[in-house]
């Protein structure tokens, strides 16, 4: 019994001081070298859907600051700026009823980014989805259109996060 305790605290130790010594180091540490200390957002407002604008930007620069640690600033003081655009916004039913009404959406989201840093210049087009469920016979409403499309934003704010991240590697 003591051995196999013995042997196991001896591999977990080992997997300890690989990890330590091997330099690894969260994503958010090489962004750094992609996007800056500071960074100005901008959003293009949609004019099917003015007020999601808003939402798109807070939740860039909150993502920005939890992911990445990187402040959003004016674009003088900015190392680098985003620019977001809506490309579409498309609603597709995903399942019926046994009626054939519509029971079920799919958000999809596509948002073009742009990462300007200097002279370089990464333009990326990414989908954001989001499925939600609706009663039958009913029409989506601006609430669940609006919680979707902000849901579906996100998710692409998100995958953009991440292509900036491994970019910095």
């Amino acid at each position: 019994m003591k051995k196999i305790f013995t042997t196991h605290y001896l591999l977990f130790m080992m997997l300890v001081l690989m990890l330590t010594s091997c330099g690894y180091r969260p994503s958010s540490h090489f962004t750094s070298k992609t996007i800056g200390e500071k960074v100005y957002t901008e959003v293009d407002v949609s004019l099917s859907d003015p007020e999601n604008a808003v939402l798109v930007k807070d939740a860039l620069n909150r993502a920005l600051y939890s992911r990445l640690k990187s402040l959003a600033t004016t674009k003088e003081e900015a190392d680098s700026t985003i620019k977001v655009a809506y490309d579409s916004i498309k609603f597709r039913p995903l399942q019926y009823d046994k009626n054939g009404y519509v029971v079920y959406y799919q958000a999809n989201i596509r948002l073009r980014f742009e990462l300007i840093r200097g002279d370089s210049r990464e333009e990326r087009v990414i989908m954001g989805r989001y499925e939600f469920p609706v009663r039958p016979s009913a029409i989506i409403s601006n609430d669940l259109r609006f919680k979707a499309i902000e849901r579906g934003s996100i998710r692409a704010l998100d995958q953009f996060i991440a292509y900036i991240s491994s970019k910095g590697l």
